[in-house]
């Protein structure tokens, strides 16, 4: 969720599947326009442009994005996991929508949201609060955040989902798809059916909070025994399916440790990434959404504050069993070992393995080269990434090269990519060969 910025904007959401999908031909229309407005200046200086070029301009990046925030729901939640996902790969102007979306802070206007209240308590909501702030806190994708005190004096948190969201799952996430076929950013025979199809099932899952409800137990049960982390307690007899209500815990934003000593960086990256070891290998459920904003951490304790486990979901067996393969190969610094474990597991496709092996084993061997530093691996040196990006590309380019992995190891793999970035925002240093040899 969004802390910390300005929420003073608000704007209703268009709620109806019509009046959302009015939004998207508004947006194609302005878009289209833009595009005949920029290909006739350039075809007046002497140019010839491409449509992507036409398409891909700042003028339609601010259209694309403020349409899209505008929508919430569906259509941001996708744009900000794709931009945390392969912000790196995508053309820098895609980029730029996807980065907007991720500090998007509009929130729904008072008279919108008492209407949602009232719908999902009762009219008389207010007589349960001694305060409640109409004015949120946070606003994200799904819902946004207030703070309220109840009659008996708990401090919580309350989180109340867009109206319209829900309903609006499967469109919005096709007009998105749409938009990046349109973008020219996906290759003509990549079949992302089967990931679109998940994608609808998990944002189904995010914006039932009755379940998010039963993850936020599991987890706070789960982590216990764990002193560096604390989860807010569910208030249940506030939820329902489309409010959340829990302890507010306060706390500052994890981004704010930039600024700290090296030692409370690397302590709070460290309990990080003991917590995904710990879900992948022995809770067997995980929280897959990686967003910075779902970590908050407490100046005086220096404990962190977990949020929204609307994403948490089964790792399957056969996943942990795939990562701990690749895990073993990489500390054994096996480049045979860590190949084929990647091709059992489906990290890589037999495609990329026979038309592009020399790419393959070089990225291999920058990886295991890495991990064979010794002592801790500095998240802030990022000088392999150019190394792993030019071969990376070079067979992404190859549309018959292109390989989906299954769908359990993607939102795995998105949790673990999202911490290392967190790691690498923080310039963390970390042992990671002491830190994963418990789990091998």
């Amino acid at each position: 969720m969004s802390k910390g910025r300005d929420l003073s904007f608000g704007r209703s959401v268009p709620r109806g599947r019509l009046s959302r999908l009015s939004q998207f031909g508004q947006l194609a229309g302005s878009v289209a326009g833009g595009m005949v407005a920029e290909g006739a200046r350039r075809l007046s200086n002497g140019e010839r442009p491409h449509l992507r070029d036409l398409l891909l301009t700042p003028s339609n990046v601010g259209r694309v994005a403020d349409r899209l925030s505008h929508l919430r729901g569906a259509a941001i939640k996708l744009g900000q996991m794709i931009s945390m996902d392969a912000g790196d790969l995508l053309p820098a102007e895609l980029t730029a929508i996807m980065a907007r979306l991720r500090d998007s802070a509009h929130h729904m206007p008072p008279a919108q949201l008492q209407s949602v209240l009232a719908r999902e308590w009762d009219p008389d909501w207010r007589t349960r609060f001694q305060r409640f702030d109409l004015h949120p806190i946070a606003a994200a994708s799904i819902g946004q955040v207030h703070r309220a005190i109840t009659r008996d004096g708990r401090d919580l948190a309350i989180k109340v989902q867009y109206p319209g969201v829900r309903e609006s799952i499967d469109s919005d996430v096709d007009n998105v798809a749409a938009l990046l076929r349109m973008s020219g950013t996906l290759p003509k025979g990549l079949d992302i059916a089967p990931l679109l199809s998940e994608a609808k099932r998990q944002l189904a899952e995010e914006a039932d909070y009755e379940r998010e409800g039963r993850q936020l137990m599991l987890f706070e049960r789960l982590l216990a025994d764990t002193p560096g982390v604390v989860v807010p307690t569910l208030d249940p007899q506030l939820t329902t399916s489309r409010i959340l209500a829990m302890t507010f815990l306060s706390g500052r934003s994890i981004e704010t440790l930039e600024t700290g000593s090296q030692e409370a960086r690397d302590g709070a990256m460290q309990t990080l990434m003991t917590l995904v070891l710990r879900e992948l290998f022995e809770f067997g459920v995980m929280q897959t959404d990686p967003n910075f904003a779902n970590y908050r951490v407490q100046p005086e304790t220096g404990r962190i504050v977990l949020l929204d486990f609307g994403a948490a979901r089964p790792v399957e067996p056969a996943t942990a069993v795939g990562y701990r393969q690749l895990l073993q190969a990489g500390l054994s610094s096996d480049r045979a070992a860590a190949r084929t474990a990647a091709l059992s597991a489906g990290f890589l496709g037999p495609a990329a393995v026979a038309r592009h092996g020399a790419h393959v084993d070089a990225m291999i061997d920058v990886i295991l080269g890495e991990l064979e530093r010794p002592g801790p691996f500095d998240f802030g040196d990022r000088g392999f990434v150019a190394a792993l990006r030019d071969p990376g590309l070079e067979i992404a380019a190859d549309s018959a090269a292109w390989h989906v992995p299954p769908t359990d190891i993607l939102f795995v793999q998105r949790k673990i990519s999202g911490t290392a970035l967190l790691a690498a925002r923080l310039k963390a240093r970390i042992d990671i060969r002491a830190l994963v040899q418990t789990w091998l």
